[in-house]
């Protein structure tokens, strides 16, 4: 598989500037889904912010504290969403500086009535890499307001990637993306954690409005924010066109059609894009134009209306 991002290849570990009083870490976790690992970033001058801190590892846990400059503390932890790759070593951070945890909720919240009815059912799995242990000190509702010396934060409730997903933003034309806009790929949306629907209206409500830069949960900045998102949008409903094209030709579960239609993906990521065609199917499902031919679940077979 082709390097989607050569030149993007930081240090674990070796904090950068990315942004007037912005830095970022990586942290040292390296994988298919995280490309080349979690950005935390670091907000501030003085009493700083940090954005996803990351996975519980204690290298990246000591890398933070070595970043930290003479008369430089750790005041406020926002969690963009509870994925292990970016949550879990808040709770270590607020432990060591007696510092606050902000988030919108626990790994659960903010799901739709029917991604909840489906978690309910047991129908349809998911989970990959949840923090449920995750629980904020502070939830953060759409619009809310966190502010230290020298910076003020802007929550935005942006679900779809995952339920309790939030984007922050910073003088108005910089957001920290998380996991639902990023450059090197597009994100994985895997029922019921994650939610189609909601993923196409976070991303139209988001190319509404300015944005100079983006700072993703993983890879480099994106630099042309309204670019990105149209290429997203359209890359979506090309999938779903191509799902409703392979079930016109008969009754399919969605690890037939992801074969039939990732054709350029690898096969380590085939069960990730089978989720992704999932969560296509389920929002067709929802619009009434597909249906499953018996029990709704990973191996269901869907037809067209």
């Amino acid at each position: 598989m082709q390097d989607p991002q050569p030149e993007f290849r930081p240090v674990a570990g070796v904090p950068e500037e990315v942004a007037p009083g912005v830095r970022r870490l990586l942290a040292p976790n390296p994988s298919p889904m995280t490309y080349r690992g979690t950005n935390t970033y670091l907000i501030g001058d003085s009493d700083l912010a940090i954005i996803d801190p990351g996975p519980d590892d204690a290298a990246h846990f000591q890398a933070l504290l070595t970043t930290l400059g003479e008369g430089q503390t750790i005041t406020h932890i926002l969690v963009t969403h509870a994925h292990l790759d970016h949550s879990p070593l808040s709770k270590r951070l607020s432990q060591h500086f007696d510092a606050p945890i902000y988030g919108f909720g626990p790994a659960e919240a903010g799901r739709s009535a029917a991604m909840q009815a489906l978690a309910d059912s047991g129908c349809v799995g998911g989970g990959e890499g949840v923090d449920s242990e995750f629980n904020p000190d502070i939830p953060l509702a759409d619009g809310d307001q966190v502010s230290g010396s020298g910076w003020s934060l802007t929550a935005l409730h942006t679900p779809g990637h995952m339920a309790n997903h939030l984007a922050f933003s910073l003088r108005d034309d910089l957001l920290f993306s998380g996991d639902l806009v990023m450059g090197w790929a597009s994100s994985l949306v895997s029922p019921p954690d994650g939610d189609l629907g909601a993923f196409m209206a976070s991303l139209r409500r988001l190319s509404k409005m300015s944005w100079s830069r983006f700072f993703p949960g993983h890879g480099a900045p994106v630099e042309n924010p309204q670019e990105r998102i149209e290429f997203l949008l359209n890359h979506r409903l090309a999938r779903e066109d191509g799902i409703l094209k392979a079930l016109h030709q008969g009754p399919a579960s969605a690890r037939m059609i992801a074969e039939m239609v990732y054709t350029d993906t690898p096969a380590a990521l085939l069960p990730a894009a089978s989720r992704n065609v999932l969560a296509h199917l389920i929002d067709l499902m929802e619009q009434s134009r597909v249906s499953p031919t018996g029990d709704l679940d990973e191996e269901a077979v869907f037809k067209l209306n």
